[in-house]
């Protein structure tokens, strides 16, 4: 066993699970006082809800052991409790649990991501049930089609999932996502959008009328986020390598030229770049350079970087001219950014993208891996809001809403004033 890659991998795992308090701080910071409390509470709920569920199910079924091309919804029950994954297998570079620990902290954060479209307005505990269908039915199986893979004595692919080892026995090449640009962005931002769509807008909802109540905890949480984004993106090469230290060096790159792209556009069309527009422009950075990360040169991410800035930074304008209510940008910055991440590859991606090959078939299977991811997510992230939502209730009561929801939900207050209480 390699001590040295048992140990990056599991201080990896750890900077992974820090992103899901940053992005708490992230979402916290942006919604009214009287909800700061209802909000961090989506995240810290699916970081114990999607904790258990891993341990218990989640791992067998997003990676489940096969020979040839794994099913769309398959389960290994040998994984169940994760009693078989104790011993270490003989010749193995790291620990089966140290990879274990290490997806969990995926699967944590991309249930959390999709709570900020559903800001101020949605009951904890019908947030938690969804939570565990939709991670249940929707992103472990997502998990199993991107990052599940066996390999052969040989070197070559045994098994995986169709995004992967699937469309690159079809193609010729498979699609590219390294750290998550589908399975948690898309795949997140989709089930957002579905979940945003079915608990309709906040009262009130125009431009201007709900802003942040505290930029600090934005730029708190953005920071956490890009910390913790290292580990997200270096340590899934799972080996302290050359190819975790490009992931390294982009995951620098990308995030530092979208935020400058984005406060250049903000400057632009409001006339005064904010801290807000700094933070959303760094993680809109991290988002689009997670699947890319290992497949560009770094010039190549400072481009992708100035792309997605630039795209997201018009990209959460939608939302009021389409007409639905993305409370904290999830659809514009998570959805948007993946796709831009994820299509860019087809482009730009070493040795494989259309500028080095000349050939399109890396961009096909981008797509089709991206469309793919955005559908399913969608669909069954909506199904499953809407029968809560008729059933027990998603949604809180209009004057609760008005009043803020920590105090109706949670009996608590993000901020009481001195002499406030007796």
């Amino acid at each position: 066993m390699d001590q040295g890659n048992t140990a990056f991998m599991l201080i990896a795992a750890a900077l992974v699970l820090l992103m899901t308090p940053g992005l708490a701080f992230f979402y916290g910071g942006l919604v009214k006082a009287k909800s700061v409390i209802s909000m961090m509470m989506l995240s810290f709920g699916a970081l114990g809800l999607i904790g258990v569920l891993w341990v218990v199910y989640g791992y067998a079924i997003a990676f489940p052991s096969a020979e040839g091309l794994v099913a769309p919804w398959a389960i290994d029950w040998s994984a169940i409790g994760l009693t078989s994954l104790l011993e270490v297998p003989e010749g193995a570079s790291y620990p089966p649990l140290a990879f274990v620990a290490f997806q969990a902290t995926f699967a944590i954060l991309t249930v959390a991501l999709v709570s900020g479209a559903i800001a101020d307005r949605a009951k904890f505990g019908s947030w938690m049930i969804f939570a565990a269908i939709w991670a249940t039915i929707v992103y472990f199986p997502v998990a199993s089609w991107v990052f599940n893979f066996g390999l052969a004595e040989d070197g070559s692919f045994a098994y995986g999932g169709w995004i992967t080892y699937g469309m690159q026995e079809w193609f010729g090449v498979g699609a590219i996502d390294f750290a998550g640009g589908t399975a948690v962005h898309i795949n997140a931002g989709a089930a957002a959008l579905a979940l945003a769509l079915v608990l309709g807008k906040r009262l009130g909802f125009q431009k201007g009328v709900h802003v942040p109540h505290n930029p600090p905890f934005v730029l708190l949480g953005a920071g956490l986020l890009w910390f913790g984004w290292f580990g997200f993106n270096a340590g899934s090469e799972l080996a302290a390598d050359g190819t975790a230290a490009l992931a390294f060096v982009n995951t620098i790159a990308a995030p530092a030229a979208a935020l400058l792209a984005w406060l250049v556009v903000e400057k632009i069309k409001d006339g005064k770049p904010t801290s807000v527009g700094a933070a959303s422009g760094a993680v809109a950075g991290l988002v689009a350079i997670t699947p890319a990360c290992a497949s560009l040169t770094p010039i190549w991410a400072i481009v992708l970087g100035l792309v997605a800035g630039s795209l997201c930074a018009l990209a959460i304008e939608l939302k009021y001219k389409w007409g639905f209510d993305d409370s904290l940008d999830v659809v514009g910055i998570h959805l948007v950014g993946g796709l831009i991440g994820t299509l860019y590859l087809g482009f730009f991606a070493n040795n494989t993208g259309l500028i080095y090959s000349g050939q399109f078939t890396q961009l096909l299977v981008q797509a089709i891996a991206a469309v793919s991811v955005l559908v399913y997510s969608f669909v069954l992230a909506y199904a499953i809001g809407f029968v809560i939502e008729k059933t027990v209730g998603f949604r809180v009561k209009n004057e609760d809403e008005v009043a803020g929801i920590d105090t109706v939900v949670h009996g608590e207050e993000g901020y009481v004033l001195e002499g406030a209480r007796v």
